[in-house]
């Protein structure tokens, strides 16, 4: 299989599972507690990715680099921020969630600009971003936010993840080329399934703790799919894509969860609301116009460094 085509395939299958991640997150947390739910999740995904690093011989570099991102990988892009997906996907609408950490390509491009010297931002990433953030303030300023209890709180809770991810993606792209993705996501797994199962332990009541059918199912969806499957194929990505081009992805991933949170929980949203999306949206395809326009020139469905 040529690179092309398993590039276009990783980018298809990222997608489609993150897509439909936060429709599995809103089950789970009928059941399961936030932090004990976000533990469990890479908790069991670990015990995955180690299965595949005895079965493909991967071995842990003893270099110091390679242990320090695995510890920012646990808390900037596993630990705090799934820990805030998750308590704030309990107050806000699905669709609403994967919006705003659609703003994720814009914290990707601000990050790159800063981390990156040869990241650059055009006018039309600028463009992008302001658009995107007018979105942002629309969908704040919404009436029904303010009626749901802690629904601000949990909107910039899912923002705030989005920062501290796109900052973790943007150092591994910068640090990370020397190691394997596989071995890198264990560590950082690891660490976030330690640290979230304290924090929960410590933090949270589980007398309403109940492992049915559903939260059974939606863990293992998130850890095998959402955590393994995606992670490790995102990881990969990022050594074949630009970084910027890559968070395209936050582009398709909402509009497949607010089609799943309407069919599935029935979600609704107010004009305001859809206006404001639509703003992201589009803010997120104004950033990378020019990248866009290279690949309409040239035919291809994907452009790699």
């Amino acid at each position: 299989m040529s690179t092309r085509l398993k590039v276009i395939l990783g980018i298809a299958v990222v997608c489609l599972i993150w897509g439909t991640t936060w429709l599995a997150i809103k089950i789970g947390l009928r059941s399961i507690p936030p932090m004990l739910g976000a533990s469990l999740r890479f908790l069991i995904a670990s015990l995955f990715l180690l299965g595949l690093i005895e079965w493909r011989k991967i071995s842990f570099p003893r270099s110091m680099v390679f242990w320090k991102l695995g510890l920012l990988m646990g808390l900037s892009s596993f630990g705090i921020p799934l820990a805030l997906v998750y308590w704030g996907t309990q107050f806000i609408p699905t669709g609403l969630a994967s919006i705003l950490f659609a703003t994720y390509p814009f914290a990707v491009a601000l990050c790159s600009y800063i981390m990156l010297r040869e990241e650059k931002l055009s006018r039309a990433k600028i463009s992008g971003i302001v658009l995107g953030f007018i979105g942002v303030y629309v969908i704040f300023s919404s009436e029904y936010m303010f009626q749901s209890p802690f629904g601000v709180e949990g909107m910039i809770a899912i923002m705030a993840s989005s920062v501290l991810q796109a900052f973790a993606l943007v150092s591994v792209k910068k640090y990370g080329g020397p190691y394997n993705p596989v071995s890198l996501n264990y560590v950082g797994m690891v660490i976030a399934g330690v640290i979230l199962a304290a924090t929960s332990f410590l933090l949270e009541n589980h007398a309403g703790l109940v492992f049915n059918q559903e939260a059974i199912l939606s863990l293992v969806y998130l850890a095998i799919f959402g955590s393994v499957v995606t992670f490790v194929t995102y990881f990969w990505l990022l050594k074949h894509v630009e970084v910027v081009l890559l968070s395209l992805t936050a582009f398709v991933t909402p509009i497949i969860a607010v089609i799943a949170g309407v069919i599935v929980f029935d979600e609704l949203f107010t004009m305001q609301m859809l206006a404001g999306s639509f703003l992201v949206l589009i803010g997120i395809v104004v950033a990378n116009s020019a990248d866009l326009a290279v690949l309409i020139k040239r035919g291809r469905a994907v452009l790699w460094d």
